[in-house]
């Protein structure tokens, strides 16, 4: 199977009227890891839930393709099944769910009725993931992300990806309000997956997750759009000197904390 490739090509997307991403052009493919960094209010949880599908945002032009299918025609459910997985910045709690009853339908639904995953086999892979993640096996019989941690969830997150087994992720903001600890778990579940069969876009506003997760690309998003790419010392120059740098170096005039 071809490696999967996530094109973005002059992507616009708005809410209640306010276009917040502005042509925005980016490939992700396997074995390739992407960060999104800029200030608030740039756009780059918009992006990540459009691509997703999420009805709160419309999408005002351009395309978006998973292997070479367009998404932007695609329920969340089909979005998932190709292959797309959000790691969402504020994970839902689902009452009245386990976790492992969850991810058990979730794989099932992916891998569709004539194939289901036989129940021990399921359950041997979620032990070895829970631990491979420093979970307590305890979690699997809770509520999908009720009582949890901010830390709790967000390993959960990681912990459906890794059982799920997507072609590209997009993971926004997986490492806010996590201490050192929880970021090194996290990045190790994430550095487990990585290989030519899968591919990684990671948004945030911190340099630190990427000494644990080695990016490939780095962008800046400013205004709705990436305004500069690089290589990991970008990452670097942005947490040495801060987006005000950047900013004034694009003669980009507007402040940057905008509502989005």
């Amino acid at each position: 199977m071809a490696r999967p490739t996530l094109e973005i090509r002059e992507l616009r997307v708005g809410i209640d009227g306010r276009e917040i991403v502005k042509g925005l052009d980016l490939t992700v493919r396997g074995g390739e890891v992407h960060a999104i960094m800029g200030p608030n209010g740039t756009g780059k949880s918009t992006l990540a839930s459009a691509l997703m599908g999420h009805p709160t945002y419309e999408v005002l032009g351009g395309t978006a393709t998973l292997d070479g299918e367009n998404l932007l025609e695609m329920g969340v459910d089909e979005r998932a099944r190709a292959g797309l997985f959000l790691a969402m910045q504020y994970p839902a709690e689902i009452s009245g769910v386990s976790t492992a009853n969850f991810l058990r339908t979730a794989v099932n639904a992916r891998r569709g009725e004539s194939d289901p995953m036989p129940v021990l086999k399921f359950h041997r892979q979620l032990k070895e993931k829970m631990e491979r993640l420093s979970i307590d096996p305890a979690f699997a019989e809770r509520y999908v992300n009720e009582g949890f941690s901010g830390g709790e969830k967000k390993r959960n997150e990681i912990l459906q990806m890794s059982i799920l087994q997507p072609r590209i992720a997009i993971l926004d903001e997986i490492d806010s309000g996590l201490d050192i600890d929880a970021v090194k778990i996290v990045a190790q579940g994430v550095n487990d997956m990585l290989s030519e069969d899968f591919g990684v876009l990671i948004i945030t506003h911190y340099q630190r997750i990427l000494n644990y997760i080695r990016p490939t690309n780095v962008h800046v998003m400013m205004q709705g759009r990436i305004v500069r790419s690089g290589g990991p010392e970008l990452a670097e120059q942005l947490e040495a000197r801060g987006y005000e740098w950047l900013r004034e170096e694009l003669g980009i005039e507007e402040p940057l904390s905008q509502e989005a």
